[in-house]
């Protein structure tokens, strides 16, 4: 038996990177899978690779998610998961960052994120109960330089979080957030962010010495997502190797 069996699962943001191994992983767990991007190539070689649904889908754009919600609703007559995955970086200092870019990352970090739980409260209603996981980031914990509007974004995830989680409670919809750390994912090697990092530095303040492989933020997600995680809500999961134990970072 799968950890997810028989459940109905959204994944924004699935077309690469960590929402592709959410996806895959899901799937092996048995989850049922619609997942959005705005990434169609990647998203439609997915989808016909593993079998799961991709839409197109603008987290930013309340008219897209009710599309990607609807589909999901009309395959399986449900929706018992939510992964609100999707989420962008523009490394720029505060002098140097234009307002849209600013824009842009607290529309889709957050605005997205926000959307996303509104969207799915009816239908996890219907189903009876349901889990929403909210993918954040450890510079929801600490801020960093060059990173100010993600950090606020991911900040922000947090608070909306534990707000959804004491909403949500009476109608047995479970929210909770994960805060990934060094991910090995090309959102995470940004180049001009890699351009800034003392790397040397970097690497000596983690306490497990290395990247994480995606996959290892999305046993925590689906744990998350399960019925094994049935009295977690409003809760924040680091999975950082150690990384913002305080040492360094």
């Amino acid at each position: 038996m799968g950890l997810l069996d028989g459940k109905v699962a959204l994944i924004t943001g699935g077309a690469r990177g960590m929402g592709e191994a959410h996806v895959r992983l899901f799937l092996e767990e048995g989850a049922r899978v619609v997942f959005g991007d705005v990434l169609e190539e990647e998203g439609k070689a997915l989808a016909e690779e593993t079998g799961a649904t991709y839409v197109r889908h603008d987290v930013a754009s309340q008219e897209e998610w009710g599309r990607a919600v609807g589909t999901a609703e009309e395959l399986y007559g449900r929706l018992d998961i939510l992964i609100n995955n999707a989420g962008i970086l523009k490394f720029r200092r505060i002098a140097d960052m234009s307002l849209e870019d600013f824009d842009q990352v607290i529309g889709v970090n957050l605005k997205g994120t926000w959307l996303g739980i509104k969207s799915v409260i009816e239908p996890m209603k219907a189903a009876g109960r349901g889990s929403i996981v909210n993918i954040s980031s450890i510079e929801g914990f600490v801020g960093a330089e060059g990173l100010s509007a993600y950090s606020a974004s991911k900040f922000g995830v947090r608070g909306i979080t534990k707000s959804a989680a004491r909403e949500l409670a009476r109608f047995k919809i479970r929210v909770n957030s994960v805060h990934p750390g060094a991910i090995n994912t090309s959102m995470a090697l940004d180049p001009d962010m890699m351009n800034e990092v003392d790397a040397d530095a970097f690497v000596k303040s983690m306490v497990m010495k290395r990247f994480a492989k995606p996959v290892e933020v999305s046993h925590v997600v689906a744990f998350l997502a399960s019925n094994r995680a049935s009295y977690c809500t409003g809760s924040e999961f680091t999975v950082d190797g150690g990384l913002t134990t305080g040492a360094g970072y």
